[in-house]
């Protein structure tokens, strides 16, 4: 059995539909995988009609944003139920935070000469969730850049007028919420936020007391050795471990779905904790 916990549809920031996002897990081999859109759950009755017909096992998923001190950092949500009544707060909270960061984002851009851009962006991003990358498209129709690369470098990137910092819910509240919505907390991609040792450490201890479950110690093409060492880590600290792709769109080979390393020797795979996949613990091998 192949299992791939982490990618997203259109319903966030991913490219694909719910069902040509399940197609493709299909055609990928997979047998198991978990829809983890940022801050939204809009994706997954869809998806779970779509792996029915493929015979394919779906969990719950989402990818909440949350902040660890003055850091951001991701935690997946596994397993949880899709009609808590917490879960479905902390999204309304998350999706207003984002629609608020875009009208502040949108206003900015106004000023220097885009026309009506929120309108315009929710328009572009047809029903999902509007982000940068759709202003920096619009910023290139109304010709102030001349490609998306130079909208980021000039206007949308990081210190420039569109760089609106988003205060996101603390590591601790988003985990409690995936707690109370009977799912298990997953620390997402731990390596990418390229802290010290002495600070990831830090902050997978601080996500263990607040209850976390695991850490992904693999998370689409890394180098070798990583997810040995982040399985140490997570033993260290009673977590399991986690894997997927983090996948968002054909042609990015370093995060094509399940295209990843088999789960080291030393880790407690996360699956183990689901009845259905607890007998599987050859996935990905």
């Amino acid at each position: 059995m192949k299992i791939d916990l982490h990618m997203h549809s259109n319903c966030s920031d991913g490219e694909l539909t719910p069902e040509a996002l399940v197609a493709r897990a299909k055609e990928a081999g997979l047998d198991a995988i978990a829809l983890t859109d940022h801050d939204t759950i809009a994706g997954l009755a869809r998806a779970r009609c779509a792996a029915e017909h493929e015979g394919m096992t779906l969990i719950n998923g989402i990818e909440f944003s949350t902040r660890w001190g003055k850091i951001g950092v991701h935690v997946v949500g596994l397993g949880l139920s899709a009609d808590s009544a917490e879960l479905q707060q902390a999204i309304a909270a998350q999706q207003q935070a984002r629609i608020d960061r875009n009208l502040t984002i949108a206003g900015k851009l106004e000023k220097l000469g885009a026309r009506n851009i929120y309108q315009r962006a929710t328009e572009l991003a047809g029903g999902s969730q509007i982000g940068r990358p759709h202003f920096a498209q619009l910023l290139v129709e109304d010709g102030l850049v001349k490609t998306v690369a130079s909208a980021f470098k000039k206007y949308l990137g990081a210190g420039k007028v569109g760089d609106i910092k988003q205060q996101w819910p603390s590591l601790d509240e988003i985990v409690a919420t995936i707690l109370a919505a009977g799912g298990v907390a997953v620390l997402a991609h731990p390596a990418k936020y390229r802290l010290t040792r002495t600070k990831l450490r830090a902050l997978t201890a601080d996500f263990a007391e607040a209850g976390g479950g695991a850490i992904e110690v693999i998370s689409g093409y890394q180098p070798s050795g990583l997810a040995k060492d982040l399985a140490a880590m997570a033993n260290e600290f009673g977590l399991a471990s986690s894997c997927g792709s983090d996948f968002h769109r054909p042609g990015g080979i370093w995060q094509e779905l399940g295209r990843f390393e088999p789960m080291p020797p030393n880790a407690r795979p996360v699956w183990s904790l689901w009845p259905e996949l607890a007998g599987t613990v050859e996935a990905n091998k």
